[in-house]
């Protein structure tokens, strides 16, 4: 995902849901000082960053090499450390993470897995990777989102040489959306525009499968949100956040 996006989603990424996603793991973890925090599907290293502020000890891992080395840039330009690696959420055994204290997955990354087995997948390996005791904190698209916001929805931006266009509809298989992503990039030596075009599908789950697969991945004391604030979750909350713990045993 965003192999070829990754510089202008950095660019339309609204800045202060970074604060918003900091200020919820506080709430829910609490201090991030010299405690392990790997930030799953870390984009272009804004949220590893602020982590890092706090003075955690962090790891950033992301599909994307493209997203990492601005991620990296982003790191050095702020002399903060973090250890990045590329690597696929559902095989971080394959990677050299510590045991770590708290993961995070943030922007509903984890609706990219688009089949209920590859959630499990992903779940029981952040569950190797966590110590006991760890913490597992993440959101999702709620099912209000997927099936009644998103279909139809169009979004279009534009700066002096670039230029956005997002629209979104229903796929299959069920609580599924199809997101066309189209960006015009002024190029000079063409004397025009240049179309960079992707399609991302996402998918989301009935908060009882999460829980079930969150258990089955050995999971305990799973709590659910609907917003940063810990609301409680609504028919119309269009993102679920979720709190999971590993046992101290």
């Amino acid at each position: 995902m965003y192999q070829t996006f990754a510089y202008y989603y950095d660019q339309l990424m609204d800045k202060d849901l970074y604060q918003q996603w900091l200020d919820f793991t506080k709430q829910k973890f609490g201090s991030l000082k010299q405690q392990r925090v790997l930030d799953l599907a870390c984009g272009t290293g804004d949220l590893a960053l602020l982590y890092a502020q706090q003075g955690a000890d962090v790891y950033g891992v992301d599909l994307s090499l493209e997203m990492l080395t601005l991620a990296a840039d982003r790191l050095n330009k702020a002399e903060t450390d973090a250890t990045l690696m590329q690597g696929d959420f559902r095989q971080l055994t394959d990677l050299a993470l510590p045991q770590l204290d708290l993961v995070t997955c943030y922007d509903d990354s984890l609706c990219y897995l688009t089949n209920l087995n590859d959630l499990q997948t992903t779940f029981s390996q952040v569950r190797q990777a966590l110590k006991p005791g760890g913490t597992f904190l993440f959101d999702m698209h709620s099912l209000y989102q997927v099936n009644e916001v998103f279909p139809g929805y169009m979004y279009n931006y534009h700066e002096e040489d670039w230029a956005f266009m997002w629209s979104s509809f229903a796929d299959d298989p069920s609580n599924s959306v199809l997101h066309d992503l189209t960006f015009f990039v002024w190029r000079d030596d063409l004397g025009g525009y240049d179309a960079l075009n992707e399609i991302h599908h996402e998918r989301t789950y009935p908060i009882i499968k999460i829980k079930q697969a969150l258990a089955a991945s050995g999971f305990t004391e799973v709590e659910t949100f609907g917003g940063f604030a810990g609301e409680t979750i609504t028919p119309t909350t269009e993102r679920w956040f979720f709190k999971a713990k590993v046992s101290q045993a």
